[in-house]
């Protein structure tokens, strides 16, 4: 660069900073299984016509030219005064703020983002996310984390930005263990046609869960990019298709935040769901909250003129003190002297602080078990829910009961009525939950063969004994790790976390044909067939029950939809009954062919 170019650029850059030409504009981060506003990402955008076209070079030329502190403090305080004026204080959303790493090591920058600093803005140190660029060098690895850390003593969050877009990202995400990660738009771009993204993002959907690091996929501009990350399960996204940048926060586009609750409901409706992996944050409530300091007679007006008022938090600080409900606060101020006794105490009082808290990821049934282990008086209090300690909502028995209702409901209408087992609708939303989020599957599609021939002959009755005994057999060898659906008839279905095709099919297959031999007669059992008419009416031999068993996974070959899966399961199955006796048929090779009846 020339010396009078580098003078005029020199130039340009002071007069931006030193006249403030710097607007904030806001970029809304919403959850992509509800579309509620987590927060937005501050941007900074240069309000002046100047040769320098846009904020990435601006920050390049102010570090080369001993400015980026004067440029860093220009854009906070832009973006905190932006974002309070924007929303009513106190702020209640995540605030995003792009930092440099080389500007975290300066006093001035920590004196920046002291609490008392950010207080002034009602802003508090948990709703202020610190991005950190994975394009930027950090040369001091163990200073940087001593400085992050301080931050995150004072409370304040930290994500990773540009994930995926540097060659350092997996080593500064394990020094540094960040709150979020955000995933760089291209990665996410074309994300629904590019098959080698998507099992990228679903690995890091993994990770996150290992972690409890949250993901924020950036770029978002197609419905179809979106709707890939919602079946994948990416917590958070933002981009021009959700919303673009502006200097006003506005609300998300109802019709959006329609489509991906839609879009969740599908994919993780209650058939199938156990209680034991749905948390308590699904049926929480936003109950009313108050300060300790009300007094007690505006307490029991507020319960007089709300009929559905069941209780009420007090709290101080996002923290509950203690909760009050209708019956206690009744049972109080009763009696002759009761309300004047207690009308001009404050409520924190005589609030009730032998209350059940719970975290929000707490499983329903283990509140459940919680709720109903609380002594007689107050088994019908609410209970209450918190995230990070703070208060989240509350949740009631009633609450509990019907959600319990309701999933049991749904499952008992989608389980086959001969074994009890789940059905297609829950089979098919077990496959795509396992395409989507495991790591290691195996997938067993089990079937009877010559089973109409049998029917045929010892007639339904027996058939549906021979059913219940392959059945039976199943879930012997069902655990944790192992979900059994029956598809309807004959065939059934296992999926398994793990790659343990070598071993179960030869159990099942022994412990079939050595149960199922008993439901024959002693001379068909000796002739090794039994005689049928087959559907042309011409009397056929037919081989005694056996079984085929197709198994696909993910071992050698990724599956991108429950279709596609399924459609090589019904190739192999083909195949198999090509095969006299039983078989155990995987991708394509034969793991086993053999017959008890023949020992």
């Amino acid at each position: 660069m020339s010396d009078s170019r580098s003078d005029i650029i020199k130039n340009e850059l002071d007069y931006i900073i030193e006249k403030n030409q710097i607007k904030s504009v806001f970029q809304p981060i919403i959850s992509l299984r509800d579309g509620q506003i987590l927060g937005h990402e501050a941007l900074s955008r240069i309000t002046c016509k100047s040769i320098i076209s846009n904020t990435e070079e601006l920050f390049h030329l102010a570090g080369e030219c001993n400015r980026l502190w004067d440029l860093e403090l220009l854009c906070r305080v832009k973006s905190l005064e932006a974002a309070f004026i924007q929303m009513k204080p106190p702020y209640d959303k995540k605030l995003f703020v792009n930092v440099n790493p080389r500007v975290m090591h300066d006093k001035k920058f920590r004196d920046g983002f002291t609490i008392d600093y950010i207080n002034k803005y009602n802003i508090i140190p948990e709703n202020i996310i610190f991005e950190i660029t994975e394009r930027e060098a950090i040369h001091d690895m163990d200073s940087f984390q001593g400085v992050v850390d301080h931050y995150k003593k004072q409370h304040f969050k930290i994500a990773i930005d540009d994930a995926g877009a540097g060659y350092s990202g997996l080593n500064l995400i394990s020094d540094i263990h960040p709150h979020y990660l955000k995933l760089d738009m291209k990665l996410i771009r074309g994300i629904d046609k590019d098959s080698f993204k998507y099992v990228l993002v679903k690995s890091l959907i993994e990770f996150s869960k290992v972690t409890n690091i949250n993901l924020i996929a950036e770029g978002i501009e197609t419905k179809d990019e979106l709707k890939a990350l919602i079946n994948l399960g990416v917590q958070y996204g933002q981009g021009y298709y959700i919303q673009k940048p502006d200097e006003v926060m506005r609300d998300i586009d109802t019709e959006l935040i329609r489509y991906i609750v839609d879009m969740n409901q599908k994919k993780n409706n209650n058939l199938g769901v156990k209680l034991s992996s749905l948390y308590i944050e699904n049926i929480t409530k936003n109950t009313k909250t108050i300060a300790p300091s009300t007094k007690v007679e505006h307490v029991f007006d507020d319960f007089k003129s709300n009929a559905d008022v069941y209780g009420m938090c007090i709290i101080k600080n996002d923290r509950v003190l203690g909760i009050i409900t209708r019956e206690n606060l009744i049972l109080k101020v009763s009696g002759r002297y009761g309300f004047s006794l207690y009308q001009r105490k404050e409520i924190a009082d005589i609030m009730d602080k032998e209350y059940l808290e719970v975290d929000y990821h707490t499983p329903i049934n283990t509140v459940s078990y919680l709720a109903m282990e609380r002594e007689n008086s107050k088994i019908y209090d609410m209970i209450v829910v918190t995230k990070e300690g703070r208060y989240y909502g509350t949740v009631t028995v009633k609450d509990l009961l019907q959600k319990t209702t309701e999933i049991d409901v749904a499952n008992a209408k989608n389980l086959n009525p001969l074994s009890g087992l789940p059905g297609n609708l829950i089979i098919e939303q077990e496959i795509t939950q396992c395409i989507t989020f495991k790591s290691e599957y195996s997938i067993f599609y089990i079937d009877i063969d010559n089973f109409k021939a049998y029917n045929d002959v010892y007639g339904i009755e027996n058939g549906d004994k021979v059913i219940k005994i392959l059945s039976n057999i199943i879930l012997n060898y069902k655990d944790d790790s192992i979900f059994v659906g029956h598809v309807g008839g004959d065939d059934f279905i296992m999926i398994s976390d793990n790659y343990n095709w070598e071993v179960l099919p030869s159990y099942i297959i022994k412990d079939f044909e050595k149960e199922a031999l008993l439901m024959y007669t002693e001379e068909d059992r000796k002739r090794g067939y039994i005689i049928s008419t087959n559907r042309h009416g011409i009397v056929e031999e037919y081989p005694l029950a056996s079984l085929t068993i197709s198994v696909v996974s993910n071992k050698n070959r990724a599956y991108y939809s429950s279709n596609e899966l399924t459609e090589e399961l019904a190739r192999l199955k083909k195949k198999g009954k090509q095969h006299k006796g039983s078989i155990c048929y995987v991708e394509d090779s034969v793991k086993m062919g053999i017959s008890a009846f023949d020992d």
